[in-house]
């Protein structure tokens, strides 16, 4: 009985501290930290805001975003959804509401070095 109550603490750790890397990302969002976000990002990253996409490195993605964040002051984010089931992938989406309207932003972490890193951005106009 003390081993199932253990394994279930450390199981329940786990599972709060996956969704962690979801909630620190969109906070980044949320705050228009761009520097913040990069620290998050893999070597490169697939890019893609309001329909212009490429793979950057993370240096260029990092300007891009900085970019996007001078021209959409961002004021709050929201989580809409997160899939943290797989112990080596997360993704999350949250609702951007920045000074020129609102956004999706979808984004997805992939287990590297023994972290998760943001491998995929996703900016798109929110339709709802």
């Amino acid at each position: 009985m003390k081993y199932i109550f253990t394994l279930s603490i450390v199981l329940l750790f786990k599972t709060v501290t996956a969704s962690d890397v979801i909630d620190d990302v969109a906070l980044a969002f949320k705050s228009g930290n761009f520097k913040e976000l990069a620290q998050y990002f893999s070597s490169t990253v697939e890019l893609s805001i309001l329909n212009k996409e490429d793979i950057y490195s993370s240096t260029q993605a990092e300007l891009i975003l900085k970019d996007f964040f001078q021209k959409n002051p961002p004021s709050a984010a929201k989580v809409i959804h997160k899939v943290i089931s797989n112990a080596n992938y997360k993704f999350g989406v949250i609702v951007l509401t920045t000074a020129k309207g609102l956004y999706r932003v979808s984004y997805e972490l992939k287990i590297s070095a023994g972290k998760f890193l943001i491998s995929q951005i996703r900016i798109e106009e929110n339709k709802d």
